[in-house]
């Protein structure tokens, strides 16, 4: 696309390109916009290097005329659209990239990698968070994912509200903080699963967490609390019928004197495994697989469509693909969140050159990138924080039966004015 638009003139033509969803995957009721911050950053960073131009080039993939264009290449456009951690609904407008065609078509497998990946991630999330009804999440799923992959999902996790993550590069980048506990790999280290808790708890104090499923878990639990004593801080369970387990463990720790000794769970839980254990004297979860590994929770469907485009004369105007069920709306676009009483209502999407005013609705659109160059208060740990405060924010503002785990329609209708 970009080799034959240098060749006919139209790479240079001013355009207009959105991210959106059709529909909510899975039969969700809302979305979580997750990667903004990651996005940013990465977009700073995107070049063609020597190496890249000189496999394009032996390969023939472009002419050289659009090798010297990508030598050049670095985006110089405007991106605005919704804050990380902002709730989105079929047709939101999560993101909007103003720039010339050619330097606007370039970006979407990036844009859509990071923003897919991520908001699916902070999706399943956010429904893990519900239905843990205040009780704390880990997010434990690195070894579920591509290496770089898991860095990403333990910040978007975080960002829905998880509490922490066992990924310690999460917590040196993002600032995510960390946690972990032992494996049974370190019980069957040991010549005695006792040995084991002494060698755990002598390194970390008894507030430290023990592992006690790779035997027979009522007798581990006796152990633990008798080598770490009744401040022993918490036992976790990874296998088992976890409701029938959990009271077990809980009776026998209780009887033992560990009354203050939490229960944390993890065995491959997603949001309906976690609902199933409302009832359960759990302390805490750890989510993974079903988290992050893709087999818990749909993809995020975000694509990236050009929407508006200038004529030969400059005139903009606004274009859309007619095909059936994947027709779109073509036009600049902005977008407001309507409230009553402070829960949301509808989300109102309107088609306009510039930023209108719409009383009631709260703006959802902000400047992400002028001019090429990334708005600080988005990036990095701070970025990351500002997105989490702000997720915890809008997720309130959700009519209670947006929290049902069941498919139905969106929490909210999208109406386009």
């Amino acid at each position: 696309m970009l080799d034959a638009a240098l060749r006919d003139g139209t790479a240079e033509r001013p355009s207009v390109f959105e991210v959106f969803s059709r529909r909510l995957s899975g039969g969700r009721r809302y979305g979580v916009l997750a990667g903004v911050g990651r996005l940013l950053e990465t977009l700073e960073r995107f070049r063609f290097g020597d190496a890249e131009l000189a496999w394009l080039g032996a390969e023939r993939v472009v002419s050289p005329r659009c090798l010297d264009w990508l030598a050049d290449y670095r985006f110089r456009g405007r991106i605005s659209g919704y804050r990380e951690g902002e709730l989105y609904f079929p047709s939101s407008p999560v993101l909007t990239v103003e720039a010339p065609f050619g330097e606007g078509v370039v970006l979407e497998t990036l844009i859509l990698s990071v923003l897919n990946a991520d908001s699916a991630i902070a999706t399943a999330a956010a429904r893990m968070v519900s239905a843990a009804a205040g009780r704390p999440l880990a997010e434990m799923g690195s070894r579920r994912t591509h290496e770089r992959a898991a860095v990403a999902a333990a910040r978007a996790a975080w960002i829905a509200g998880f509490g922490a993550t066992s990924n310690l590069e999460a917590g040196r980048r993002w600032g995510v903080p960390t946690m972990g506990t032992a494996a049974h790999a370190f019980t069957l280290l040991h010549d005695s699963e006792e040995a084991a808790f002494r060698a755990q708890v002598a390194a970390m104090g008894p507030g430290t967490t023990l592992l006690v499923d790779t035997y027979d878990v009522l007798r581990a639990v006796e152990t633990a609390v008798r080598v770490a004593g009744p401040e022993l801080g918490a036992v976790r369970i990874d296998s088992g019928d976890l409701p029938v387990v959990v009271r077990a463990v809980r009776d026998r720790l209780d009887a033992l004197g560990a009354t203050g000794t939490r229960i944390t769970v993890t065995n491959d839980l997603d949001e309906y495994a976690i609902a199933g254990l409302a009832a359960s004297p759990v302390d805490s979860y750890g989510a993974g697989t079903r988290l992050v590994g893709g087999s818990g929770h749909p993809t995020a469907g975000f694509v990236y469509k050009l929407v508006e485009r200038a004529d030969q004369d400059g005139t903009m105007r606004p274009v859309a693909k007619k095909s059936i069920e994947k027709a779109g709306s073509g036009g600049r676009k902005w977008a407001f969140r309507l409230l009553e009483g402070g829960t949301a209502r509808e989300e109102r999407i309107v088609v306009a050159d510039v930023q209108p005013r719409l009383d009631g609705g709260r703006d959802l659109i902000v400047p992400l990138v002028v001019d090429g160059r990334p708005d600080p208060a988005f990036v990095g740990v701070e970025g990351t924080r500002a997105a989490r405060a702000h997720h915890a924010r809008v997720v309130a503002e959700l009519p209670p039966e947006a929290m049902r785990l069941s498919g139905g329609d969106p929490a909210i209708p999208t109406a386009l004015a």
